[in-house]
C-alpha cells in the first residue's frame, strides 16, 4: 500500500468509528421525565379513548388499563419483563368538532441496583408506529355500534 491509500483508509475509519461513538445504545440514556409526542385524529374523544386501551392491551405496554372518559385520559399500570417495566399514558384534548389532539406517553423503567431507574426505550419512530396503529383502531371503534 502506498501512502494515499494509508490515508484515504485512516479518514474512513476515522468517520466509521465517529458514527459508532455518536449513535446511543438501547436503552442507555437515562431521562428524568416520560418522553411525549403528539397526534392529531379526526374523531371525537370516546373512540379515540377506547382505540388507545385497546393498544396498550394489544400491545402489551401496560396492565390494568383504565378509561376516564370525564377527563379524557388512559391511563395503565405497570408491566414487568425480566429487568425492565412499561406503561402508558394518553390525554385526549378536543380541537374543534371533528379533531382531537392525543399526548402519548410511554414510560420505561431499568431495573438497578438503586431501583428503578426511567430510561429512554422509544423514539420518535415507535411512537408514530403507536398512532398508527391508534388511527386503524379508531376507525374500528367508530364503526362499532353501541
Amino acid at each position: 500500500m502506498n501512502k494515499k491509500n494509508y490515508i484515504i483508509l485512516f479518514i474512513i475509519s476515522f468517520f466509521i468509528l465517529n458514527i459508532i461513538a455518536c449513535y446511543p445504545e438501547f436503552g442507555k440514556t437515562v431521562i428524568q421525565t416520560p418522553d411525549k409526542y403528539k397526534h392529531v385524529f379526526e374523531a371525537k374523544e370516546k373512540p379515540i379513548l377506547k382505540a388507545i386501551a385497546r393498544v396498550i392491551k394489544e400491545k402489551k405496554i401496560g396492565s390494568n388499563v383504565t378509561i376516564n372518559y370525564k377527563d379524557n385520559f388512559v391511563d395503565s399500570d405497570y408491566v414487568t419483563t425480566g429487568d425492565w417495566r412499561t406503561k402508558a399514558s394518553a390525554y385526549v384534548r378536543k380541537i374543534d368538532w371533528k379533531e382531537s389532539e392525543v399526548i402519548l406517553a410511554v414510560t420505561t423503567e431499568k431495573r438497578t441496583e438503586n431501583g428503578w431507574e426511567m430510561r429512554r426505550l422509544l423514539e420518535q419512530r415507535q411512537y408514530e408506529n403507536f398512532f398508527n396503529l391508534i388511527d386503524i383502531r379508531v376507525y374500528e371503534e367508530m364503526s362499532n355500534i353501541d
